[in-house]
């Protein structure tokens, strides 16, 4: 994938994680790029470096050494602040545990987000929240709290969230993990079905390979954390 046409890209990342007796765990990654509008898999067993990878992209980590550009911005070049301005514009997260505001409605946690992200004039966001809500087959439960809806009816509020600003790229760290087979199904249809509706590029994690088979693309993060020994990583 050229760096013109890539949605995210890194090179040769590296992260210090922690130390063992003898070792130090490092995140090495040499080169790994998403298209715009791509669908990529992270798959792979627990501790392989999806997450970790998933972090990098979002800037909610930043790598001891190498490069991570998003929608051609170098994200070193950032300040936290504008990092943070950055990512609520550029970005939006799924995650298995849904992360809603309890004590907010689900049209209201959408809102959030489009405060947060700043990319909609205050006079439309409750148009685009609307619609959003509707997209995902909640416009029935605009006025729900979290606590009284189900598994999946959180989570389709967590993807219109993640969707309200536009994002180029979805993160999805396990968005399906916590879901009964048939909401599952329904959930990552759902996801596929809006990112291509919205444009966004795609960067799924999951345990489960019979989904991530039907994605574009898939990869196996095991390899991408190794041990290294700490005269290697001072080179």
């Amino acid at each position: 994938m050229s760096g013109a046409t890539a949605a995210v890209e890194l090179r040769d990342c590296q992260l210090h994680l922690g130390t063992s007796a003898k070792e130090i765990v490092a995140f090495q990654l040499g080169h790994f790029s998403v298209g715009a509008g791509e669908e990529i898999a992270l798959t792979g067993p627990s501790g392989c470096g999806k997450s970790t990878l998933l972090n990098l992209i979002a800037g909610l980590r930043r790598p001891d050494t190498g490069s991570i550009v998003v929608q051609g911005t170098d994200l070193k070049s950032l300040s936290a602040s504008k990092l943070d301005a950055f990512r609520g514009r550029t970005m939006g997260f799924v995650f298995q545990s849904f992360n809603l505001l309890d004590r907010f409605s689900a049209l209201e946690n959408v809102l959030v987000g489009l405060r947060f992200g700043r990319s909609c004039p205050a006079g439309e966001r409750r148009a685009r929240a609307l619609a959003l809500l509707e997209r995902v087959g909640l416009q029935r439960r605009l006025d729900s709290l979290p606590g009284r809806m189900s598994v999946g009816e959180r989570q389709r509020v967590a993807i219109a969230r993640a969707l309200a600003n536009r994002p180029a790229i979805l993160l999805a760290d396990e968005p399906t993990g916590a879901l009964d087979s048939v909401t599952a199904e329904d959930i990552f249809g759902l996801i596929r079905g809006v990112c291509e509706e919205e444009g966004c590029a795609l960067v799924l994690v999951t345990h489960d390979h019979d989904l991530a088979a039907r994605l574009p693309r898939q990869l196996d993060c095991r390899g991408l954390i190794r041990h290294i020994s700490e005269k290697e990583v001072s080179r």
